[in-house]
């Protein structure tokens, strides 16, 4: 034991009463928030809001309407919490939960930190030695799972796609080995350039889904192949957020797309043998080897050093 006399010990645990069942002093409490369908919110959420000492909210004015949603008060002081102050507003909202405050932590939709402010608290708490905890509930990434009918034993969250065509097609070619299930989310202004992206680096056959308004009434899941999703956004362009799930790639793929499997020698041997199978121009040939085998960071192989390579073998032969 520290010795404090204010009901902590030095591991963080606390031992104050709790104000209610599910809203303890001293502690900061995780909540999810309905995604879409406001029935979807735990009674916990709101024994949470109507009790809880401070209410940290990345909008003040979504929490409130929330809160008349659900027909309950916000019975604590409300502050906002979002990317812009969430590293500055921690600590002061750490100290106030070390002298015995219940701090709860909310999004917009879902999960804080999943994508949404609430990860420098965290951080802060753990690194304090301050108790923090979940309210779990509502999740698009796991319902866009669900849904999806692909595989759920193993998958990756990659949130957000890139904003910028360069960066994305860069960030997805770090992913063509994965052979883990992919959950994306993506705007409807970007979805198009997002597909079309994808069908690049993942070829139009990949299986996948689109999932938008999850729990809502015009929720919508497109299940097919990547293709298949490029050509419905041509006839039915969604609206609203939504979440892609991809397939991984097959053990087959996994390997032929290993990043580290070529060097620009072996690269170069390729080159030569596509142009002469095909009819190519060697260059031709090198820009096709070169965007079909990315580098492990997702960028393509040097071009010119390739050439060189090849018409020094060309000289040798």
């Amino acid at each position: 034991m520290n010795g404090r006399s204010d009901g902590h010990t030095q591991g963080g645990e606390s031992h104050e009463e709790p104000i209610s069942p599910s809203v303890s002093r001293g502690t900061v409490v995780l909540a999810a928030t309905p995604i879409g369908n406001v029935s979807d919110a735990s009674t916990r959420l709101v024994e949470l809001l109507q009790s809880a000492d401070l209410v940290a909210a990345e909008d003040t004015r979504r929490l409130y309407d929330l809160a008349n949603r659900l027909g309950v008060r916000v019975g604590g002081r409300v502050m906002a919490y979002h990317d812009h102050n969430e590293r500055r507003m921690a600590d002061p909202i750490l100290d106030q939960v070390r002298d015995g405050a219940c701090a709860l932590v909310v999004s917009d939709a879902g999960m804080p930190t999943i994508n949404d402010p609430g990860m420098a608290i965290v951080r802060r708490a753990i690194e304090r030695g301050i108790p923090v905890t979940c309210a779990p509930g509502p999740s698009a990434v796991l319902d866009a799972l669900a849904l999806s009918g692909l595989p759920t034993d193993r998958f990756c969250y990659e949130g957000f796609l890139p904003r910028r065509h360069q960066e994305r097609l860069r960030h997805l070619r770090t992913l063509r080995s994965e052979e883990r299930t992919m959950v994306f989310y993506e705007t409807p202004h970007r979805i198009d350039q997002a597909m079309q992206d994808l069908q690049e680096v993942f070829g139009p056959d990949r299986l996948m889904a689109l999932c938008r308004e999850l729990t809502k009434e015009h929720e919508q899941i497109r299940r097919g192949t990547v293709g298949d999703i490029v050509r419905s956004l041509q006839e039915d362009p969604p609206r609203g957020e939504m979440v892609l799930v991809v397939a991984g790639a097959s053990a087959l793929e996994a390997r032929r797309n290993d990043p580290e499997a070529m060097d620009d020698r072996q690269l170069a041997a390729l080159a030569r043998d596509l142009a002469r199978s095909e009819g190519l121009r060697l260059k031709e040939a090198i820009a096709r080897v070169a965007a079909e085998h990315p580098l492990a960071d997702g960028s393509l192989p040097n071009r010119k050093r390739i050439y060189a390579l090849a018409v020094e073998e060309d000289e040798e032969d």
